[in-house]
């Protein structure tokens, strides 16, 4: 099993920076556009019995291109806030993320439920993209 940590892009931070609160919510003057909710595929595949009890409900989960990925040139790497690898978007859902994220939109996830079936754990997340709105429109 694989537990690696994966290193990534820091501007998921600066773009996130001065977006959310403590508690996770959006700021003033920033919107959350749910996107869709699924299950994170790949979970079987990765070594998770270190970092499960660390996953709650609502935690904020980072979204990675991985356009080089030889499987799929539309794969999105779901990560926690630490780097630990969780799995990725699936196939049938990644491919208008992926034309969101490569056009420089924020894509992003919460964690929605996890739940233990026999040898798997079923991570569910709700996506979003996130967007500053102008003080005008708010």
């Amino acid at each position: 099993m694989n537990n690696e940590i994966i290193s990534f892009d820091p501007s998921f931070f600066e773009l996130s920076k001065g977006l959310f609160d403590d508690k996770n919510l959006p700021k003033p003057f920033v919107s959350e556009i749910f996107l869709l909710d699924c299950h994170i595929a790949g979970t079987t595949h990765v070594d998770l019995s270190q970092i499960e009890a660390r996953l709650t409900v609502e935690d904020l989960l980072v979204f990675k291109r991985e356009p080089d990925n030889p499987v799929d040139p539309l794969a999105i790497l779901i990560l926690d806030t630490d780097g630990h690898k969780l799995g990725y978007v699936p196939r049938v859902k990644n491919e208008v993320l992926a034309r969101l994220m490569d056009a420089g939109k924020m894509i992003f996830g919460k964690l929605k439920n996890k739940e233990n079936i026999d040898n798997w754990l079923k991570l569910s997340v709700m996506v979003y993209m996130c967007i500053r709105r102008s003080k005008a429109h708010s």
